[in-house]
C-alpha cells in the first residue's frame, strides 16, 4: 500500500536529468536552497528545501508538479583520479565499436553473425591491452634495461642506471636487468586490474528494480535496452578483466623469456634451454586459455546474471602471475658470458599486432555489411560500417600513444642523437614505430583538406540561408548581420551530420597508411629516412615525414600528459574532460574491461528505482525530463520500468541526441525500430528540438520517412525574436543547445503530458494513438484530456497539436 493515500488530483513529480558537463542542483531547480532526497556524494536526487515534504502536503501543488533533479556529473568528473582515465582512451573507443553494430533483421536475425561481430570486437580489444603492455615492455625492458643499461655511454650520462652497467655488480647481467625491468609493465597490469576491480564493484553491480528481474517480462523480440540484464554487466566484466589481466602478465613473461631462451640456445646450455622451452609451452597454453575465455559467449541481456565464472576470475590471472614469477626466476639464473646488443625482438611482435588488428577490422567490416544487408537502414552512419571505423580509430589511438611513449623515452635516453640513425648510441625503438609516426603528417593533411571543403560548403550554405531568415519573422526589418549570425548558427549545427565523413576519412586513411608503414618496416628493416636513402625526392619526403611525425607524436604526448596533470588538479578542467566520458562511457564494458566504467550502469538503475519507488509509494504521476545526454539516460530508464509503472510515467526530451547521434551510430539499440517500440510502450512522449542545436534533433521519423512525427515538436524558434520590440526590448540570444526550459513550449508540453497522465489515471485507460497515426493530443495520443488551467479546447497556448511544417514559425528554416 502507498505510504501516502492518493489525492485528487494526484500529486505530480517532474524529475529533471541534466546533460553533459553537469549542472548544480541550484541551477536545475532555480533555487539556491536545495536538499538531498536520496543518493550519495556521487549521484543523488535533490529538491528545493520548500518541497522536501511535498508528499505530506499535496494540496500545495494543485496544478503544478514537484520539481526534483537527478545530478550524476560526479560519476564521470568526480575526483582527480578521473584524469588517469585519459590513458584508457583507446580502450573506451574500441568498446564503443561493440555497440555500433547494425541492427538485426526481424525476419532473419542471424544470431551467429551477431556473435561473430562481438567476438571480433573483443579480440581487437584484447590486442589493445597487449599493445599497451608491449609498449611498456618496450620502454622498460628494451630501451632502459637492454639498450641503455648495456651501453657505457648511456649509463654514463644517466647515473641512476649505474648499478645496471656491465661489470657493475649482480644486476649487470642482461637476464637480471630484464627481470628487474619487467616489474614496471607487471605493475601497470596490476594497476589496471585494481582500477577495473574498484569500478566493477561500484558500477557493474547495481541490480535492476523489482519487477524487471522476472525473465518472463523480457523476450527475444523486446528492445535490448528494455531487457532486465542490460545494465547489469557483472559477469562479463569480471570474466574479461581476468582474461585481460592474464594477457598483460603473459605479455611481460614472453618479453623476458624469448631473449633468454635465444641466448641459452646459442650458448649451448641444454638444461636451461629445455627449461626455457617448457616455460614457453606453458605460456602458449595460457595464451590459448585467455583467447578461449575472451571468445566465449558475451553478455546475457535477457536476465540479470548473478553468477561469476570463479575459475576464470581467479585461476587465470593467478596462473599467469605464477608463470611470470617462474620466468623471472629463470631469467635471473647466472649467465656470465651474456651481453646485450642491438634491440630486443620487438619489431616482429609489434608487426604481428598491427597486422592482426588490421585483419580483424576488415573481417569486422564484412560482418557489419552482412548485417546491414539483412536489415537496410539509410540513416545508419557509414552504411553500417560505423563499428569497424570506430574500432580502427581505437587501434590508431593505441598505436600513436604506444609509439609516442617509446619515441620520447628513446629521445631522452639518446641525448642529442636521433635513435635509429647511423652514429646514434642506441638502436632505438622498433622501426615500425618510426614508420607509424611518419604517417601522421599525411593523415593530418587529408583531415585539413576535408575540413577546408566542409568550411567552404558551410559558408555557401550560410549565405543562401541568410537571404531567407528575415522572411520567417513577419513585420521585421531585415538586418544583414543578424541574419548571418542566425544562419551561421544553423549551418554550424548542421555540421554534426558530417561527422561520419571525418570518421570515415581517418579510419580509411589510417588503414591504408598503416598497411604501407607495416610493409615498409618489414621489407626495409630501417626507419623511413634511411630506407629512402639515395632517392632524392623520396628521401626528402621520408625524412620530413619522419621528423614531423616524431615531433607531432612528442608534442601530442606532452600535451596529453599536461592535460591529464591539469585535470588532476583543476576541477574545472576535469569537468571539461568529463564531457568526453559523458559521451564515451554511456555504454557497458562489453568488449574491454579496462575502459573507463559505464556510469549508466549506476545512473539508469538510480532513475528506474526512483521512478518505480515514488509512483508505487504515492500513486502519483511523473514526468521525467531529460536534456541532451540526460535524455538518453531518461529513455534508458523508462525502458527498464515494469509495464504497470510505465503507464504512470511520461517522457519529455529536449536537445536530445537519441536519433541524431545514437540512432545513427548505434542503430541496434537506438535505431528507428527500437525508438518506435519505445513510443509504442510509452505513449506519453514529447521531444523538443531546434535547428540551431548541434546535438539535438527529431526523435522519430514521421510518415513516409519525414522528420516530423507525433513525438517531435520543432524546430522551435531560435532566436525567439528577430529584432527589438516592446515584448523583447533587448536582442534575443541564439540559444542553440541550451536553455530549453526557458522556451514557452517546454512548460506547455510538460503540462500537457501531466494532463494526459491525469486523464489516464482517472479513466484507467492509457492514451492511444488514432488509427490514422495522426497526433490527437500533445503527446500523439487520443482522448479528451482536460488541459491545465488557462488552456483552450485546442490545448495550451503555443502547444502544437499537429507536427509543424517547415517554414512555419520563426526559426525553422534549414
Amino acid at each position: 500500500m502507498p505510504d501516502h493515500p492518493p489525492t485528487d488530483p494526484p500529486l505530480a513529480l517532474e524529475l529533471l536529468v541534466h546533460g553533459v558537463a553537469g549542472a548544480a542542483p541550484a541551477d536545475l531547480l532555480g533555487d539556491p536552497r536545495t536538499v538531498r532526497v536520496t543518493g550519495d556524494s556521487t549521484a543523488a536526487v535533490f529538491r528545493r528545501a520548500d518541497d522536501a515534504d511535498a508528499e505530506d502536503h499535496p494540496e500545495r501543488y494543485a496544478g503544478r508538479p514537484v520539481p526534483e533533479a537527478y545530478c550524476w556529473s560526479r560519476l564521470t568528473s568526480g575526483n582527480g583520479a578521473r584524469a588517469l582515465w585519459l590513458l584508457l582512451l583507446p580502450f573506451m573507443v574500441v568498446n564503443l565499436a561493440h555497440w555500433a553494430r547494425p541492427a538485426q533483421s526481424a525476419t532473419d536475425p542471424a544470431p551467429r553473425t551477431v556473435r561473430t561481430y562481438g567476438v571480433l570486437v573483443r579480440v581487437v580489444a584484447l590486442s589493445l591491452t597487449v599493445l599497451l603492455i608491449a609498449a611498456a615492455c618496450e620502454v622498460s625492458l628494451d630501451l632502459v634495461a637492454w639498450q641503455c643499461a648495456g651501453s657505457a655511454t648511456c649509463t654514463g650520462s644517466h647515473s641512476w642506471l649505474g648499478f645496471l652497467a656491465p661489470g657493475a655488480g649482480w644486476w649487470a647481467q642482461p637476464g637480471r636487468r630484464l627481470a628487474l625491468g619487467a616489474l614496471v609493465p607487471a605493475a601497470l597490469t596490476c594497476l589496471l586490474w585494481y582500477l577495473a576491480d574498484r569500478t566493477w564493484s561500484a558500477y557493474e553491480s547495481q541490480p535492476p528494480p523489482a519487477g524487471t528481474a522476472d525473465p518472463d517480462i523480457a523476450s527475444d523480440t523486446a528492445p535490448a535496452l528494455g531487457r532486465p540484464g542490460f545494465w547489469y554487466g557483472r559477469r562479463i566484466v569480471a570474466r574479461l578483466r581476468a582474461a585481460h589481466t592474464a594477457a598483460g602478465l603473459l605479455t611481460v613473461a614472453v618479453a623476458v623469456a624469448v631473449p633468454t631462451v635465444r641466448h641459452d640456445r646459442r650458448a649451448d646450455a641444454p638444461a636451461l634451454e629445455a627449461l626455457g622451452w617448457s616455460l614457453q609451452a606453458l605460456l602458449a597454453a595460457a595464451a590459448l586459455a585467455v583467447a578461449w575465455v575472451v571468445c566465449r559467449r558475451g553478455r546475457s541481456e535477457d536476465r540479470p546474471d548473478h553468477r561469476l565464472d570463479r575459475a576464470a576470475r581467479t585461476l587465470l590471472p593467478a596462473s599467469a602471475l605464477a608463470l611470470l614469477a617462474a620466468v623471472l626466476l629463470y631469467a635471473c639464473w647466472s649467465r656470465p658470458g651474456w651481453t646485450s646488443t642491438g634491440r630486443l625482438p620487438g619489431d616482429f611482435a609489434f608487426g604481428v599486432l598491427m597486422l592482426g588488428q588490421g585483419l580483424c577490422v576488415l573481417a569486422l567490416a564484412g560482418v557489419a555489411r552482412s548485417l546491414q544487408r539483412r536489415a537496410p537502414d539509410r540513416s545508419v552512419a557509414l552504411g553500417g560500417l560505423g563499428g569497424p571505423a570506430v574500432a580502427m580509430l581505437g587501434c590508431a589511438l593505441g598505436g600513436v600513444m604506444s609509439g609516442g611513449v617509446a619515441q620520447r623515452v628513446a629521445d631522452w635516453l639518446d641525448g642529442a642523437a636521433t635513435p635509429g640513425t647511423p652514429g646514434a648510441p642506441l638502436p632505438g625503438p622498433p622501426v615500425l614505430l618510426s614508420w607509424q609516426a611518419a604517417v601522421l603528417p599525411p593523415l593530418l593533411l587529408v583531415l585539413a583538406l576535408l575540413a577546408a571543403w566542409f568550411t567552404v560548403r558551410g559558408g555557401r550554405a550560410r549565405r543562401r540561408l541568410a537571404e531567407s531568415v528575415a522572411d520567417e519573422y513577419p513585420g521585421e526589418t531585415p538586418d544583414r548581420d543578424r541574419s548571418r549570425r542566425i544562419a551561421g548558427a544553423r549551418t554550424a549545427a548542421a555540421l554534426t551530420d558530417s561527422a561520419p565523413w571525418f570518421v570515415a576519412a581517418v579510419s580509411g586513411v589510417t588503414l591504408v597508411l598503416g598497411a604501407g608503414a607495416l610493409a615498409g618496416a618489414w621489407f626495409s628493416g630501417e626507419v623511413p629516412g634511411e630506407a629512402a636513402r639515395g632517392l632524392p625526392v623520396l628521401e626528402t619526403a621520408a625524412r620530413g615525414a619522419q621528423d614531423a611525425g616524431s615531433w607531432l607524436v612528442g608534442f601530442g604526448f606532452v600535451l596529453f600528459v599536461a592535460w591529464g596533470r591539469r585535470a588532476y588538479r583543476d576541477p574545472a578542467a576535469r569537468r571539461t574532460i568529463g564531457i568526453l566520458w559523458d559521451v564515451g562511457t554511456f555504454w557497458p564494458r562489453a568488449a574491454h574491461p579496462f575502459a573507463p566504467p559505464c556510469y549508466a550502469e549506476r545512473a539508469v538503475p538510480d532513475l528506474t528505482w526512483r521512478m518505480a519507488g515514488w509512483t508505487e509509494r504515492t500513486g502519483g504521476r511523473l514526468v521525467i525530463s531529460g536534456h541532451s545526454q540526460g535524455s538518453v539516460l531518461a529513455a534508458a530508464a523508462v525502458w527498464q520500468l515494469p509495464p504497470p509503472v510505465r503507464r504512470r510515467v511520461a517522457l519529455l526530451t529536449y536537445g536530445s541526441p537519441l536519433a541524431r547521434l545514437y540512432g545513427r551510430w548505434f542503430p541496434a539499440y537506438f535505431g528507428p525500430g527500437p525508438l518506435a517500440a519505445l513510443h509504442q510502450e510509452l505513449d506519453c512522449w514529447r521531444n523538443l528540438w531546434r535547428a540551431t542545436d548541434p546535438i539535438g534533433g527529431p526523435a522519430l521519423p514521421g510518415p513516409h520517412g519525414t522528420a516530423l512525427s507525433a513525438v517531435d515538436r520543432g524546430p522551435l524558434p531560435d532566436p525567439i525574436a528577430y529584432g527589438r520590440s516592446a515584448l523583447y526590448p533587448l536582442p534575443a540570444p541564439i540559444l542553440g543547445h541550451a536553455d530549453y526550459q526557458a522556451d514557452p513550449a517546454f512548460a506547455a508540453e510538460r503540462d500537457a503530458l501531466l494532463a494526459l497522465l491525469d486523464t489516464a489515471a482517472r479513466t484507467g485507460v492509457p492514451g492511444q494513438r488514432p488509427a490514422d497515426g495522426s497526433a490527437g493530443t500533445a503527446t500523439g495520443s487520443t482522448g479528451t484530456a482536460t488541459g491545465p488551467p488557462g488552456t483552450s479546447a485546442t490545448g495550451p497556448a503555443g502547444l502544437s497539436k499537429e507536427p509543424r511544417a517547415p517554414g512555419g514559425p520563426p526559426g525553422t528554416a534549414g
